[in-house]
């Protein structure tokens, strides 16, 4: 065995480690309510010790937690509550660390291809952080740089969630959640790959090009690796720092959300998967006026076969116009199988619950009056309680970003308490949808930027 395979094989080791404490204690916590008998107060208990060994990690694991948070009824309400409080933020990697991994990435002299380059981190969270430089010339950059032992770090983590799901399922769970497993470690794998990363930058310049609302940054291959990702720093001010902004306003920043989200997923069938407050800048126009947002995290993104993004079009008109067989084709056409009509009215539930304001041909709120921390929460409720009498229900791969990154941009419209009329913005998305066309532009987008499904 090499010294690198060693180092990296003694890395994923001291992980396994201190996961497989963490994890082990509070399994033993929940095996111990499990005897002596579950209780709300036990659960919560519980959920806070998960929380609490999660968040001492840093690592990929917490994303995943975050991951799972959003997905409903993957792991209980309890522990879905406590989990959504993982903050992202990981301690820095100090910069005599980042030296050395700067001059792997970049040669000995990286230094002298910058005109400047932040020793401190403008930035940093579970799998990177990002430093500020500037090229040569004076143009502003962003260098996202990956904590070393990454690779080793998250085969650690990823280890793990069969204990966090098979916990959930001695605790009656009602989802098989094989298929989200596997979702989530292909993307997470991917995550790592800042090559990657930098294509779907390029996916996502030409997908919104038309925009005036979004702007994408330029990525500079010859200052990018496979760990390092070098961009061009896009100013803006924090989208949180706008909820107290004038109606039009945050109804200029919502639509512009609503259309990063929708117009790539319904024109090309790929989706940004991580609608996190942090990959989402407001920038401001030639007058000083919030102009829309800047997209800047390219990690995360889920590219679909056409027929899924058909059977989301199929699903929508089906429950739209009252038609059940559209609606049972379009779950057949996600994966969904052995279906009942009872199985297919609990998936309308939750369906209705994501479709709602995309139905509702008026200016509304997304929770039209319903308070943010009760926001689905009813809905989530009724499923459980009916998966419990007439399930298990497998939830197909695909669906597992599709239904994270819809709740994700739920919350953003709640935080800017935005009042619009979804549904015009919806089908002004899908007006002339066809299979064909998706595959067509999928296609030639994809070759473009060297990408495939």
């Amino acid at each position: 065995m090499s010294d690198s395979e060693k180092n990296r094989f003694s890395a994923r080791a001291s992980r396994y480690a201190r996961v497989g404490a963490n994890m082990g204690g509070v399994a033993a916590r929940m095996a111990g309510s499990l005897i002596a008998g579950r209780t709300s107060d036990g659960d919560r208990a519980n959920a806070a010790a998960l929380t609490r060994a999660l968040g001492g990690l840093k690592g990929p694991l917490m994303k995943v937690a975050q991951l799972l948070a959003t997905i409903p009824e993957a792991i209980p309400a309890e522990y879905a509550e406590e989990l959504r409080q993982l903050q992202s933020e990981a301690p820095p990697m100090p910069y005599v660390f980042v030296r050395r991994r700067m001059a792997v990435e970049l040669g000995p002299d990286w230094l002298a291809k910058f005109g400047s380059f932040e020793k401190e981190p403008a930035a940093a969270a579970s799998l990177g952080q990002v430093h500020r430089a500037t090229t040569l010339e004076g143009r502003k950059l962003a260098c996202k740089l990956q904590y070393p032992d990454m690779e080793s770090a998250v085969e650690a983590d990823l280890s793990q969630l069969n204990l966090l799901f098979s916990l959930h399922r001695q605790m009656n769970g009602v989802i098989d959640t094989s298929e989200i497993k596997q979702e989530i470690g292909a993307r997470i794998r991917e995550e790592l790959d800042y090559l990657r990363e930098a294509r779907h930058a390029a996916l996502y310049k030409e997908m919104l090009a038309n925009e005036p609302l979004i702007r994408v940054p330029e990525t500079l291959p010859a200052l990018s690796t496979k760990r390092l990702l070098t961009m061009e720093w896009l100013d803006g001010e924090k989208i949180l720092g706008f909820k107290d902004a004038d109606q039009d306003i945050r109804n200029r920043l919502a639509t512009a959300m609503f259309r990063a989200w929708w117009h790539p997923f319904s024109h090309y069938g790929v989706i940004h998967g991580d609608p996190h407050l942090g990959n989402y800048t407001v920038f401001r126009d030639g007058n000083g006026e919030p102009g829309g947002i800047n997209l800047l995290d390219y990690g995360c993104i889920r590219i679909f076969p056409p027929t899924f993004v058909a059977g989301v079009v199929d699903l929508y008109r089906g429950i739209l116009e009252g038609d059940e067989a559209r609606t049972v084709q379009a779950y057949e056409t996600w994966g969904f199988k052995n279906l009942t009509k009872d199985l297919v009215e609990i998936l309308n539930i939750w369906a209705r619950f994501i479709y709602g304001p995309l139905l509702d041909d008026r200016v509304r709120t997304i929770a039209d009056g319903v308070s943010p921390g009760q926001y689905g929460r009813k809905e989530a409720a009724r499923v459980h309680q009916a998966l419990k009498e007439k399930g298990p229900v497998t939830i197909p791969r695909e669906f597992v970003f599709m239904d994270r990154a819809a709740i994700g941009l739920g919350g953003v419209f709640l935080h800017l308490d935005a009042r619009m009329n979804f549904f015009r913005l919806f089908n002004d998305e899908i007006a002339g949808f066809s299979t064909a066309a998706v595959a067509e532009r999928q296609g030639a987008a994809l070759a473009r930027a060297g990408l495939t499904i």
